[in-house]
């Protein structure tokens, strides 16, 4: 019996070697983890419990028979995340550079599927070179399975990918499936094809980092969700992020202990907005001001900076953040912007999760660069996915709510529960100037009537008054009453039932 554990101990050893301390080394020496290692900085200590730790590539094409490693490249199982279950699977570099083999897939598809059943959550840790070329048509199916359990399990459970190393091809669907990508910067990548391709078929000549290096996709294409130093702060963050989520749709919210009275006033808040209009102010601040002990974890932060999304917690449960940035380009509506809150207004609704909104927004971006960009249908999505979302949906407007982006911003009118102003609050088409221009274009030439009929205009219609009459507006609050009106109206909200019409489901304007 002793010789018989002993033998289970050294093929153990083996697998957790992976493709040997040379490769480890070489690993260590690019400065990142390996994926054991990273797998236990994810996870909380001793909770690991490792699955498929034996399977090997079945391959014997190119002497493939004679080059097989325990694991094939990737170490699956789960453990948990401050004692809440998670699953995991981790891409090993030092193994075929992790490329995905057929019998690699199964492992990860088992745990996709495993999650989905169990309703618990799937990070997935990516440092890998793409299909194993050895295996051909086997390696492109494998992904497939992949895909279809991501396809499956979207809006089930929360994914999370993170992208630790080269990740190419295929290996860039899967995690632009799941709900939130996250990249180290120089030491991770991911294009769909690679410099040296680029260079054949279109003659350009890019390095690995400008053609899809974290500050590409963190800043220009927005593929990713944020971007860290190293991959010790990432997995760090991954575990901050996994405590505000729900393990699957079928649960609430996590609430944990919070010591942020729900009471607490901020007289701070009252001079927050600038007396100039067009005076810019940092909305981050009312977002940590209004929130648990200040927590905000922010998505996306370098793209889309004109709008900000993001997590914290209302009397200890989770809620997400979506507020217009007047710091960057006055908080207007672009294409960025608009897909980058659609997304994240949309995740929230399939997790059960509230959505508090802050709003100052002078309109959408004019301009031939938006309109072609297809503005419209990118804007509409942001309307979409207000429009559906069943969530319990609270509003403040801050300052300026102009024209169709009025109704955007969780209005009423798209079924917002509870729609608050601050005194500051414009609601309107379009401010003041624009609109005597228009309405008055007769009397331009006469500089004391537009300066009456400006006026005019103000007191009739740039505060929340005539909205709060109509009832589009439940209440004009005290800026420094913001925690407080929001805390009760979510309180109030706990039990909200609302359901849209059955359908198979919806045509989101893609």
């Amino acid at each position: 019996m002793k010789e018989v554990i002993e033998a289970l101990e050294a093929k153990r050893e083996e697998a957790r070697l992976g493709g040997g301390k040379d490769r480890i080394e070489k690993q260590h020496a690019k400065g990142k983890l390996t994926a054991r290692e990273r797998i236990t900085m994810l996870l909380d200590e001793g909770s690991f419990e490792e699955t498929d730790m034996f399977v090997e590539h079945r391959s014997h094409d190119f002497g493939m028979e004679e080059q097989r490693i325990p694991g094939d490249g990737v170490v699956t199982g789960y453990g948990t995340v401050n004692g809440r279950l998670v699953y995991v699977f981790s891409k090993d570099f030092t193994v075929f550079g992790g490329s995905l083999s057929m019998a690699q897939s199964e492992k990860i598809v088992k745990v996709q599927k495993a999650a989905a059943k169990n309703g618990a959550p799937v990070v997935g840790i990516f440092d890998a070179g793409g299909a194993r070329i050895q295996e051909g048509v086997d390696s492109l199916a494998g992904y497939a399975d992949i895909f279809m359990e991501n396809v499956l399990s979207s809006g089930v459970i929360p994914q999370i990918s993170v992208i630790m190393g080269p990740c190419a091809g295929g290996d860039v669907y899967s995690p632009a499936m799941t709900d939130f990508i996250f990249m180290v910067k120089d030491t991770s990548y991911m294009y769909v094809t690679g410099p040296d391709v680029v260079k054949t078929v279109t003659n350009e000549e890019v390095t690995h980092e400008t053609l899809g290096g974290a500050s590409v996709h963190a800043k220009k294409s927005g593929v990713v969700d944020g971007a860290f130093e190293n991959d010790i702060e990432a997995l760090i963050q991954i575990r901050r992020l996994v405590d505000f989520l729900p393990l699957s749709n079928r649960e609430q919210p996590p609430a944990r202990p919070s010591f942020d009275d729900p009471e607490r006033v901020e007289p701070s808040l009252d001079t927050l907005i600038p007396s100039n209009p067009n005076t810019p102010y940092d909305m981050k601040e009312l977002i940590e001001k209004t929130a648990d002990e200040g927590d905000f974890f922010e998505i996306s932060p370098d793209f889309g900076a004109n709008i900000l999304c993001g997590f914290g917690r209302m009397e200890g449960t989770t809620v997400g953040f979506v507020a217009n940035q007047p710091m960057t380009l006055a908080g207007v509506l672009d294409i960025d912007s608009s897909r980058k809150a659609a997304r994240f207004v949309r995740f929230c609704d399939c997790f059960n999760i509230p959505i508090v909104t802050f709003v100052d927004v002078p309109g959408f971006m004019p301009g031939t660069k938006q309109e072609y960009g297809g503005l419209i249908k990118h804007g509409a999505k942001l309307l979409f996915a207000y429009a559906e979302a069943t969530v319990p949906k609270v509003t403040v407007i801050t300052r300026k709510a102009y024209g169709g982006a009025y109704d955007v911003m969780s209005s009423k009118h798209l079924r917002g529960d509870m729609n608050y102003a601050w005194p500051t609050a414009e609601i309107a088409v379009m401010g003041a100037k624009g609109a005597v221009e228009i309405i008055f274009r007769k009397d331009i030439g006469d500089p004391d009537k537009i300066a009456a009929h400006t006026k005019m205009y103000e007191d009739n219609f740039a505060n929340p008054y005539v909205a709060a009459k109509k009832g589009y507006i439940d209440d004009i609050i005290m800026p420094h009453s913001t925690r407080r009106r929001i805390c009760k109206a979510l309180r109030t909200l706990k039990t909200k039932k609302l359901e849209n019409p059955w359908k198979k489901h919806d045509n989101i304007p893609l």
